[in-house]
């Protein structure tokens, strides 16, 4: 098990020996027109937050970060040869995939789990997550969505198939809310693709500005096609599996890439 709870009193919270940097971007000089994004990548708890009053068995689980998404994400990236974005610290220590004043980013509860380090913050506390890790992340999504050469944009998750006792039963869901995203066209090219799939369109829940970042900020602002795209975690807990979700998906951007560049020549 973890060490205890300990006190976040100090108005610096990482400490640059031991805890790692938020951000990783990996192939940040590709030219590749896709732009990828994993906000629930990490796991990490910065030291002075100890384990937030969690065992390890509870930050093993979806609660902690999106199960098999930083494999995912990195195997699709490295088959596109595109740039990717992975956010490094867990989502119960600040939600990088909320907007910060939310307060959904900093959950006291999450699926009925309670989080001890979460409780009872001051301003400080809250303030220190939001500069020292969401804005190093959101720093990097801005910059590198406005890039002219990033034409496309996607966001890579898992989710969980049981929340609060319903079943979720879609093998892969696509997210998106305005015509401009092209979503739809996404979504009816992967039914094509995966006849006997269960695919959700708009689930397992729907974008929203109040609990969703960069997609509203990032990707609606460029007008430019994208999607949040959901991939049931049970799916994605071997290398296997992992790396069988990156091929599909690499198809799918791929043909869907090749199908619009066509439509707008």
């Amino acid at each position: 098990m973890h060490s205890s709870l300990t006190s976040s009193a100090s108005e610096t919270l990482l400490n640059r020996q031991a805890d790692p940097e938020p951000v990783e971007v990996v192939n940040a000089r590709s030219t590749s027109p896709i732009l990828l994004v994993c906000e629930h990548a990490g796991q990490a708890i910065p030291r002075k937050l100890g384990a937030l009053g969690l065992t390890d068995e509870q930050l093993a689980m979806h609660i902690a970060y999106d199960i098999g998404s930083e494999k995912l994400a990195r195997n699709l990236a490295a088959s596109l040869d595109c740039t990717l974005i992975l956010q490094r610290y867990s989502r119960l220590v600040l939600d990088c995939n909320r907007p910060p004043e939310s307060d959904q980013s900093i959950p006291a509860v999450s699926d009925r789990v309670v989080i001890p380090g979460n409780r009872d913050q001051t301003s400080s506390d809250r303030n220190a997550r939001i500069s020292e890790i969401f804005e190093p992340f959101a720093t990097a999504c801005k910059a590198q969505i406005a890039r002219q050469s990033v034409q496309y944009t996607y966001s890579i998750h898992s989710f969980t198939p049981l929340l609060n006792d319903q079943a979720r039963p879609w093998d892969i869901g696509f997210l998106y809310r305005h015509e401009k995203s092209r979503g739809a066209d996404l979504l009816r090219l992967a039914a094509r693709l995966w006849p006997t799939m269960t695919i959700g369109d708009n689930e397992p829940y729907r974008i929203d500005d109040e609990s969703d970042w960069y997609i509203p900020v990032c990707a609606e602002k460029r007008e430019i096609p994208h999607s949040l795209i959901e991939v049931r975690n049970d799916l994605l807990l071997t290398d296997d599996g992992c790396r069988e979700w990156g091929g599909r998906l690499h198809d799918l951007l791929s043909q869907f890439m090749e199908i619009n560049d066509a439509t707008r020549s």
